[in-house]
This record gives C-alpha cells, structure tokens and sequence, in this order.
C-alpha cells in the first residue's frame, strides 16, 4: 500500500471512505479496508504486475453505490466512480474504463468472467476469509434486506443460511475466486462444513440476534 500515490490515498481517505460509515449489512468501512488490504495480498503473493493506484481506487469505490441499491451496487458503484471527476484526474482514460468495469465485475454472482486482473483481484478480495465475519455480514444483510417483512430471528437465520449455500455451497456455490490463496481456501473449508451443519450454523447465527436492536 506504500506504493500508491499520496494524492490519491488521502483524497479517499478523506471523500471516499467516510461515506461508509453508513453503509449497512457488513459493507461499512472495515469492510472496505479489509478489501483493499486483501488486494495487495493477493498481487503481492501471486506476484501480479499492476498498477497500485488503481488496484487501490477499485477496492475503496466498489461498494460505494452500496446504500443507494443494494442490488445493484457493482454498477451504482461503478457510476459514481465515473463521476467523480477529481480522483479521475489522476488516470488515464483507458484506466478509467478498466477501473469502472473492475468495479462492476468485483460481484460475487457475477455470469462472465471479469474483464481484467484488476476485475479478479477485487472479486478475489471481496471474498470473505472468516467465518464469524460472514455470518455477523450475513446476518445483518439479510435483516435489512427484509426488514419490511418484520422477519423473526428464526426467519433472518433461515434466509441466511438459504443465501450462504447458494454461494459457497459444496458443489453448489457461485462465488468466484480467481486467486484462491491459503486464507480463502481454509475459509471455505470451514464455511461448507458449517453449511452441511445445519444446527450448528443456527447455533452460529444467534449469535447475532443482540444486534439487531444497536
């Protein structure tokens, strides 16, 4: 991360990043920061040749859209990424696409393949590497997700566990990992015993149950 360029960094430190302070459903700050330090991860133990400033720029804008529409976020995100004409001034306009498609192409749901290597080590980043931290995000997502419903505890754990198989589920999940290091590979192991454990994964889940009311 010392390699990116100070002019950038404190711009999102100081515009960017604080916008996550309210975002919902485990993509707030720590979130992101944890992203960004998963990229340099990744490009530093595959040794991938990129530019810093870049892989820097899509970690800290992928979930930005992410309270405006959760849904939809890669591409919201990717929309105010090109319209923030101050931190474009520092890219060429080739970079500016290949940031705008990474952004979009870091979904975990994602039907074709990311674009770029910039795509794929934020796509790879943004995969959880703890379980605790997957189920508190899970949790949370799915609370807000269906909060108009006025869902029990009992009902926001099944969503989430429904959701969780779908994604990382043995044989059965969807989410793309392109650099599948040592941390993600244990996580996943972990994740699918748990997932194959249906109780235990409850047990797990209520856990969280308190948060709901901070």
């Amino acid at each position: 991360m010392e390699r990116v360029n100070n002019r950038i960094k404190e711009y999102i430190e100081q515009n960017i990043l604080p916008q996550y302070d309210t975002n919902i459903g485990g993509h707030g700050r720590d979130h992101i920061e944890t992203v960004i330090k998963r990229s340099f991860e990744i490009v530093n133990e595959f040794g991938l040749k990129v530019n810093s400033d870049m892989v820097y720029t899509i970690a800290a804008y992928h979930d930005i859209g992410y309270k405006i529409d959760p849904d939809n976020h890669e591409k919201v995100s990717s929309e105010e990424f090109l319209n923030d004409k101050k931190i474009q001034k520092s890219f060429t306009n080739e970079q500016i696409k290949t940031i705008a498609e990474a952004i979009v192409d870091h979904r975990a749901s994602l039907e074709y393949e990311a674009r770029s290597i910039y795509g794929k080590i934020v796509s790879s980043a943004d995969r959880e590497t703890s379980v605790e931290n997957m189920l508190q995000r899970s949790f949370l997502y799915q609370a807000d997700k269906h909060k108009m419903e006025n869902p029990t505890v009992e009902e926001i754990i099944e969503y989430s566990f429904k959701k969780l198989t779908k994604k990382f589920g043995r044989d059965v999940g969807y989410a793309k990992m392109y650099y599948p290091d040592k941390k993600y590979k244990d996580y996943l192991d972990e994740m699918q015993n748990l997932l194959e454990n249906k109780e235990d994964f409850i047990q797990r889940e209520l856990k969280f149950k308190n948060l709901l009311n901070k």
